[in-house]
């Protein structure tokens, strides 16, 4: 269907939540729930880390090929390091997605429970001050995530620091992401039509035009913050909890207009996660004879992940 072009999701600025986290908690739920998708500004991210860490990012992947394959890890299912363009692929599609990117996980102490499955980072020698750098953008996004889990909890009715312990030493990544310019009659599609797997996901970098979310109706919305505001959406394992309360909408990236199609496209999403073995089961506020439980069997978040990842060939 055609796409609309005013934006609808809420606009809210976390910051100014303090001085009313209800207000804030109903406002950010209901566009939750109706798109799936909120923008957050005034999140606390300071605008100097964005920026080093956009020049960081830029400068990992103009490095040649063969330096950025040397951080490929093999049978690592993209978890950590490099992963080259042409390999992850949207859930049922065929075309592979239109980018390369970068992860970076959490940073576990040496013997920690959950080391098994979360493996170690890899770091790039050739970019000065990228470890320092993704290391504190990945601790303000873990920060910035707690505080918008804590307005969820609030509009489902739990007590504010209900989700803390969920996401205690999370499986979190960050991703940093580029797709490549294209030609005027390549693919219009960079990222096929997809729902993220994680709990929540804040991203950096969606001002750049593409972003789009389907509605309810059929149509596809623009995502358009504006420079430096946060896109946050739900994940399928929140939307599992909730037994669908909270929606884990279908988005995609498409080109931008053709004067733009010569561009590269940079952001950094955070995929927030549950810790590994937090047990998913539909929170009983949100079962009632009119949404009777959608999902009867418990699954642990680590393999729920497992199986997503599967889907879309990362492993």
């Amino acid at each position: 269907m055609d796409m609309p072009t005013t934006r609808s999701v809420a606009s809210v600025s976390l910051a100014a939540s303090a001085a009313d986290p209800e207000g804030f908690a109903q406002e950010l739920g209901e566009s939750f729930e109706r798109y799936g998708f909120a923008i957050i500004s005034d999140h606390g991210i300071p605008p100097d880390l964005i920026a080093r860490a956009e020049d960081k990012a830029k400068a990992f992947f103009a490095l040649p090929e063969e330096v950025k394959r040397r951080y490929k890890i093999e049978g690592g299912g993209g978890a950590r390091g490099y992963t080259p363009f042409g390999i992850e692929t949207a859930k049922g599609a065929t075309a592979y997605d239109l980018k390369e990117f970068w992860h970076v996980g959490r940073e576990l102490p040496e013997g920690h429970r959950y080391a098994e499955v979360m493996a170690a980072n890899v770091w790039p020698d050739e970019v000065q001050s990228f470890h320092d750098t993704f290391l504190e953008l990945f601790a303000a996004f873990d920060t910035a995530g707690l505080r918008i889990l804590e307005a969820i909890a609030r509009h489902l009715g739990l007590a504010p620091e209900h989700f803390v312990d969920t996401v205690q030493d999370g499986n979190s990544v960050l991703r940093l992401l580029h797709y490549p310019p294209t030609p005027g009659d390549g693919p219009n599609v960079r990222a096929g039509a997809h729902e993220d797997i994680n709990t929540i996901t804040l991203l950096l970098g969606a001002e750049e035009a593409g972003l789009q979310l389907l509605d309810r109706e059929g149509n596809w919305l623009p995502v358009s913050p504006k420079p430096g505001e946060l896109a946050v959406n739900i994940g399928d394992m929140l939307q599992r909890l909730t037994n669908n309360v909270l929606r884990s909408t279908t988005h995609r990236v498409v080109n931008p207009p053709p004067e733009r199609r010569g561009m590269s496209r940079y952001s950094m999403p955070f995929f927030l996660h549950f810790r590994p073995d937090f047990l998913i089961e539909t929170l009983p506020d949100c079962i009632t004879p009119e949404r009777p439980n959608l999902y009867p069997e418990p699954i642990t978040a680590h393999d729920y992940l497992l199986e997503r990842l599967r889907e879309i060939k990362l492993v």
